[in-house]
Formats: structure tokens, sequence, C-alpha cells
């Protein structure tokens, strides 16, 4: 897999910036089919930062019902992988750039 195959998207929470701030660990939404070591090197090559450790979850999906005035509607969320990265110390990655 490529590297932007590989990290699909960073995820921009609250918590996720907590992490950032105070323990230099940023969270991304990664391909379900990669491994640690896939996703250390794709962070490491994509930002030009060392990587300490890394963690993977899987979220599972959800079912998630809605009220309409035509009635009851079914759906699901789809489950997702998610990866937190354990920068080296001193080093950070800037999201947003220049904005």
């Amino acid at each position: 897999m490529s590297t932007k195959t590989i990290l699909v998207k960073p995820l921009i929470t609250e918590k996720a910036d907590t992490l950032s701030e105070k323990k230099s660990q940023y969270s991304f939404i990664v391909e379900k089919a990669s491994n640690k070591i896939e996703i250390k090197n794709a962070v490491e090559k994509l930002y030009t930062v060392n990587v300490e450790s890394v963690n993977t979850m899987v979220i599972p999906g959800k079912r998630k019902t809605r009220n309409t005035k035509k009635g009851v509607l079914h759906g699901r969320k789809a489950s997702y992988k998610k990866a937190v990265v354990t920068l080296a110390t001193g080093e950070s990655i800037d999201f947003f750039g220049d904005i």
C-alpha cells in the first residue's frame, strides 16, 4: 500500500487536540488492512517526523435511527480503524499550516 492510501485522514476532535498538545500524540483514521509498521512508516514519510510508538484500535459500526415526517429511518455508521501515533520529544505535526 502507498503512503496516501494507508492514512485516510487526520482525526481532529477535542480529545485528539488535547492529546497532541499535552502528550505529542496524533490521531489518524487509517486503512483497516494496515498494520502498525506500515502506519509508522507512512507518518514518518508524509510528515518527516520520528515516531516512537503506534497504538491502533478498530471502532465498531453503530446503528443509527432518525425520526422524520415519513417515519423512522434506520441506518448504520461504518466501522473504521483509528491509530494514535506518539512522536519523539520536541516534534509536532501542523495539520492546519498557515491558516
